[in-house]
């Protein structure tokens, strides 16, 4: 009883002694000034209007010292947790060497916003890191949102306008940016960034919390609320409203941005050096037109950077997924890509006219984003004008898209021609399976025709059949590729009266298959 006594007494202790240390760092707030989303806007439109001033760095050396094993050791002190409201506790990134430009953040209550300030005592900094010469109001380089268990976290803000979530399966993997400016363009890329945040608790059931965000570039301002709702086992819904304000012409915007990885997969296998078999964030690009033609795009690893364009006014809906989602795959246990989250864009309001556009750039490692995917207005901005656009985020381990159709389930391809004969140098053999409800119970008679459609020449004995053991059925032909410029395709399956499956758009090249020397 005693030795129960004594724990109580010192659990007791613990709570005042945290309540207090808390409500020292809670009293650390800015004085409180009028918010609301209308306010921010103007605030963006105003800066609009002013010529663009580049963030002040300040200890640049210090912070050039501050490395990625000097940041990681410097940790987040969990009692100093910001409970923004029950169950949504936040914590805050230090700055260092790859993100040195800081970040203001605010909490909003009751229509009025106070900053909150930074203090050192955030974090657990070791007595040898560089990061204890810094000044002391430094600042923030971002937040993330935890769990109420404070062990994990379901969504960070870090490095100019990104962000991302731990999806369903509570594994990171490709991120969204609040806009991309200029990407796969011979001149340099913008990255518009986050200047600031407010941070405001929920209204709704439907709701975790709410975003807003000012952001900062050459080309753009922009004002962002994005409401938030981390539904555990489900993954998380982000409804995004952005007002853009342009202080020059852009020629290329991209609108609801999405940045992955792809190094190689089971398509071009034969060009990857790892011992893994597969090594992405993201597989494939899948678009739903306007006409509700369903569409997917296998992704490549390029030799040079290469843009593709996909026309379709009022898109329904786009998004980066990992589609293959099994373990013996990537035999990765360490960042199990086959957890990764697929992320769907809704627009909320159509987008108008425009495309949407996949950049794909060469990559030989698995550290580097190199596949960026967008909508891309018809009609781009000038200077002074005014833009908005509103949209649904989803992630989750699939896109949540109509189950009834058959979808593409892998690509593969190889060496043309019949084996046991000579084999074409022109030719590669494509190897496509679909599965889906639409082709459950489906048998030869069905006549089950496979459509195979080529920017240049004919595909070269193109057939289907059912998969063994599978509800899978497998369209194979091959292709006639003369030179290093891809010939583009277009597969799908049907029968006489019906599409049975969306459409695999793909690219066949020579620099899929390792040829034999």
């Amino acid at each position: 009883m005693r030795n129960h006594l004594s724990l109580v007494a010192m659990l007791a202790a613990m709570i005042v002694s945290f309540q207090a240390r808390a409500g020292e760092l809670e009293a650390e707030r800015g004085e409180p000034r009028p918010f609301s989303f209308g306010i921010l806007t103007e605030t963006a439109r105003r800066a609009a209007a002013r010529p663009y001033q580049e963030p002040e760095v300040r200890a640049s050396r210090t912070l050039e010292d501050i490395d990625y094993d000097a940041h990681w050791q410097i940790g987040f002190r969990k009692e100093e947790t910001v409970e923004l409201a029950p169950g949504v506790p936040l914590q805050f990134f230090h700055l260092g060497r790859f993100f040195k430009e800081p970040v203001t953040l605010h909490e909003v209550r009751d229509g009025e916003a106070r900053e909150i300030l930074y203090s050192p005592d955030y974090f657990d900094i070791p007595d040898d890191n560089p990061a204890r010469e810094l000044p002391s109001d430094i600042g923030f380089a971002g937040f993330r949102v935890m769990r109420p268990d404070l062990e994990t976290d379901w969504i960070s803000f870090l490095g100019a306008a990104y962000f991302r979530t731990d999806g369903q399966s509570r594994q990171y993997g490709q991120s969204a940016r609040g806009l991309a400016v200029d990407t796969g363009l011979s001149t340099p890329e913008e990255f518009p960034r986050f200047t600031e945040f407010w941070f405001e608790p929920a209204t709704s059931e439907d709701e975790t919390l709410t975003v807003y965000a000012l952001m900062d570039s050459p080309s753009v301002t922009g004002a962002y609320r994005m409401s938030m709702n981390n539904e555990e086992g489900e993954g998380q819904v982000i409804d995004v409203d952005s007002h853009l304000f342009f202080r020059k012409p852009v020629e290329r915007l991209g609108i609801a941005p999405l940045t992955s990885m792809y190094w190689y997969s089971e398509t071009n296998r034969s060009t990857g050096l790892d011992w893994r078999p597969e090594v992405h964030d993201t597989d494939g690009l899948a678009i739903i037109s306007e006409t509700g033609e369903e569409i997917w795009r296998p992704l490549n690893n390029p030799s040079q950077i290469r843009v593709s364009t996909f026309q379709t006014d009022n898109v329904k809906g786009f998004g980066l997924a990992q589609r293959d989602r099994t373990f013996a795959n990537y035999q990765d246990d360490g960042v199990f890509y086959d957890k990764r989250p697929s992320v769907w864009i809704e627009p909320r309001e159509p987008f108008g006219k425009g495309a949407v556009q996949l950049v794909e750039l060469p990559t030989d490692d698995e550290i580097y984003d190199n596949i960026v995917a967008y909508f891309l207005p018809e009609d781009l901005p000038q200077a002074g004008e005014e833009r908005q656009f509103a949209y649904r985020m989803t992630w989750r381990d699939r896109h949540p898209l109509p189950r009834s159709g058959a979808r593409v389930a892998a690509t593969r391809v190889g060496q043309g021609g019949v084996p046991g004969q000579p084999r074409p140098a022109d030719q590669i053999k494509v190897v496509i399976d679909f599965a889906g409800k639409a082709l459950e119970g489906k048998r030869a008679a069905d006549e089950i025709e496979p459509v195979v459609e080529l920017s240049k020449g004919e595909p070269i004995n193109a057939y289907v059949l059912p998969v063994v053991g599978t509800s899978r059925w497998r369209v194979i032909f091959d292709a006639r590729v003369n030179d290093d410029n891809p010939i583009e395709a277009r597969v799908y399956l049907k029968t006489e009266k019906d599409v049975l499956s969306e459409t695999w758009l793909g690219q066949i090249s020579n620099q899929m298959v390792a040829r034999p020397r």
